[in-house]
């Protein structure tokens, strides 16, 4: 297997630390058994090089052999695909239910979780009209439909997949500002998800690597 880098950025501040995308790529690799290096990208000067791997001057990227690959979510089906069936299911079916589930985290779920998140980041007391309305399609829209499905199952996709990653680190970033408060089967997935130890000697690494850096 060519040998995989993955690149994020040489430091953040504290606020996001934890959060950067580079970690749930960390932890699919982690759970993979794949061994791969970091290497960093400026943050505060992001150049040619840079935005020729990643064209809007985001982390991560992936390189493996002779291939970049940007964007987290096809970077965790890159890595779901070089595990073994460790990440993503090899038959047909199985691979199709952990594929869609990953799409619904990265589109259906992050597309209020996000915005959501960014209020709480920005201070924005809630009142405004787009506040309003993002934390009403979160919590009426997307949260309790996702609750039923979490009750009656460990993992999405049936087992733990390249899905239940991209899907915690959803939840999580909502779980942050206490939006999961009324949603303890959302709760208790986020906890399963970051009791795992791939998740917490990534989380760990990305925590001393942007430390290194201050």
């Amino acid at each position: 297997m060519a040998d995989l880098v993955l690149t994020t950025f040489d430091w953040v501040p504290d606020r996001v630390r934890g959060l950067v995308r580079d970690l749930r790529v960390r932890w699919a690799l982690e759970e993979a058994g794949l061994s791969y290096r970091v290497e960093s990208a400026p943050f505060q000067d992001r150049g040619a090089g840079h935005f020729a791997h990643q064209p809007f001057g985001q982390v991560p990227w992936l390189t493996d052999g002779d291939l970049s690959i940007f964007e987290s979510g096809a970077i965790l089906l890159h890595v779901g695909e070089l595990s073994g069936g460790k990440l993503l299911p090899a038959d047909r079916r199985g691979r199709a239910e952990a594929v869609e589930w990953l799409f619904a985290a990265l589109n259906s779920v992050e597309m209020a979780s996000l915005p959501w998140a960014l209020f709480k980041f920005w201070g924005d007391d809630g009142e405004g009209a787009g506040a309003k309305g993002i934390e009403g399609f979160l919590m009426t829209s997307r949260l309790p439909h996702l609750e039923p499905v979490l009750a009656g199952r460990e993992w999405l996709a049936g087992r733990f997949s390249v899905a239940a990653i991209a899907m915690k680190n959803e939840l999580r970033l909502v779980d942050r500002f206490g939006g999961l408060a009324d949603f303890p089967q959302c709760a208790a997935y986020v906890a399963r998800a970051t009791a795992r130890p791939a998740f917490a000697k990534a989380h760990a690494d990305q925590l001393a690597h942007f430390a290194a850096a201050d």
